[in-house]
């Protein structure tokens, strides 16, 4: 290769790093722009800025419900080969039958027997305190304000019906977290970075609710620690 052409390779390889830098320089200044609030999106890599709101101040339904919106157009495009999965149905699946052996096991104690000395009004009483609970986690998880969260964007405006939370595939690792979480550890992180708010402590009533709403969405699946 003649010098003249080893000189224009070379600054045409200068040139093209020079406008890789240029253009991740923007991105840098877009995110960190002063004025602007900036999330973190659910596959823990992908940050945008949220349109239209400044530090300090939150969305009201309507805008919250549209940036959620651009946040899952983006994620999706940042993550072409990752489904996101529709809205699981409020009826709950019907469990399979549990598959029958041959060979007789061992026989064991009932459970009817330990629980044949309770009443069937303690059983209603149980059902009943297990659906107001229930109904709590669906409350705060359609609502910013209750968990928390501080540009008004909640739960369901990605999740509806805690859509492609996938509870029973907890515990398992996430990227987001460099380390094994458990199903509250994931709803804590999305409290912190896609709604900007502050993790909630473990034993949180409010916590504790969300996480079963979200597993009362799943029943009926079978439970696979370690799915992705």
């Amino acid at each position: 290769m003649s010098r003249s052409k080893l000189i224009a390779v070379i600054a045409l390889a200068t040139a093209t790093v020079a406008g890789i830098l240029q253009i991740r320089l923007a991105a840098w200044q877009e995110k960190s722009a002063p004025g602007t609030v900036s999330v973190t999106l659910c596959d823990g890599k992908t940050d945008m800025t949220v349109p239209g709101l400044k530090p300090g101040e939150r969305l009201d339904r309507v805008r919250a419900q549209a940036a959620a919106d651009l946040f899952l157009a983006e994620w999706k495009r940042h993550n072409p080969d990752s489904p996101w999965l529709l809205a699981q149905s409020n009826t709950p699946a019907q469990p399979a039958p549990a598959a029958t052996s041959q060979a007789k096991a061992p026989a064991e104690p009932k459970q009817s027997e330990t629980y044949s000395r309770f009443s069937e009004r303690d059983k209603l009483v149980w059902k009943l305190e297990t659906e107001k609970f229930i109904q709590e986690g669906n409350r705060i998880f359609h609502n910013a304000d209750a968990f928390g969260g501080t540009i008004g964007v909640s739960c369901d405006m990605c999740h509806p019906n805690a859509a492609n939370t996938h509870p029973e595939t907890y515990p398992k690792y996430q990227v987001q977290l460099q380390r094994v979480a458990l199903l509250r550890d994931m709803i804590n992180w999305c409290i912190q970075n896609p709604t900007k708010g502050k993790p909630l402590a473990d034993d949180d009533p409010r916590l504790r609710a969300m996480e079963a709403y979200i597993l009362s969405q799943r029943t009926g699946k079978a439970i696979e620690p370690g799915k992705h």
